[in-house]
């Protein structure tokens, strides 16, 4: 798996253990379709975990996962 970089890893802290599996496997740059078949749960269940973590780590979309992954804030 790739190192993340501190700040996501810190960011990741406050999510749930399937929020973070998901986060994880975004910021790996699997679609929803491959995170709910590697994760044995439907696409519907994907997409509402990724709602939560957008709100709970206050970004938006994919992208900002993979800016947080990278270490950049989100914008």
């Amino acid at each position: 798996p790739p190192v993340e970089a501190p700040a996501a890893l810190d960011a990741l802290d406050g999510l749930a253990a399937m929020e973070r599996q998901v986060a994880a496997l975004v910021m790996e740059g699997a679609t929803n379709r491959e995170i709910a078949a590697r994760l044995f749960v439907s696409v519907k269940t994907v997409e509402a975990t990724l709602t939560r973590v957008y709100r709970k780590l206050g970004i938006r979309s994919r992208v900002d996962i993979v800016r947080l992954a990278a270490g950049r804030r989100a914008k």
